[in-house]
């Protein structure tokens, strides 16, 4: 069974996260959308609501599971018996620094990081850039799924 973890804080997730975790789904036998705890961030949105947002997202699929997690990803994803991480690139930045990483991943535990290319329609949206739009009051809505457009 191809099993990969998508990591990320996804405060919130954004269409752009939507997007890639759609696409992915067909290339897996299950995705586990992994929200990572960082006791040094300061978040938006407790990571129950995140997960909320995003299993309302995926009420649908089957083949989606999303879980709160702490620690290393590459620990994590042994834990779960996953083979690969999957992440999405925006721009060139976001693949010089995700490289890195899954360099790092890869020397640490053998897993594989798979790449996939943001949609051009969603390449400039992150949650950064949703925060601040919802911190002063504009419409975040088109920036988001349906799920997080509750606020």
């Amino acid at each position: 069974m191809k099993k990969a973890v998508f990591p990320g804080s996804f405060d919130p997730i954004t269409l752009g996260h939507y997007d890639i975790i759609r696409r992915a789904v067909h290339l897996f036998d299950e995705i586990i959308v992994a929200i990572g705890e960082n006791t040094d961030k300061q978040y938006m949105f407790s990571a129950e609501v995140r997960k909320r947002f995003i299993e309302e997202a995926f009420e649908d699929e089957k083949k989606i599971k999303v879980v709160i997690y702490q620690g290393l990803t590459v620990d994590f994803c042994k834990e779960v018996n996953a083979q690969f991480i999957l992440r999405g690139l925006r721009n060139p930045a976001d693949f010089e620094f995700e490289k890195a990483i899954a360099h790092v991943n890869r020397d640490l535990s053998g897993i594989e990081t798979i790449f996939l290319l943001t949609a051009v329609k969603t390449s400039h949206i992150s949650s950064s850039i949703v925060r601040d739009v919802i911190r002063h009051c504009g419409d975040y809505k088109v920036l988001v799924p349906k799920s997080v457009r509750v606020i």
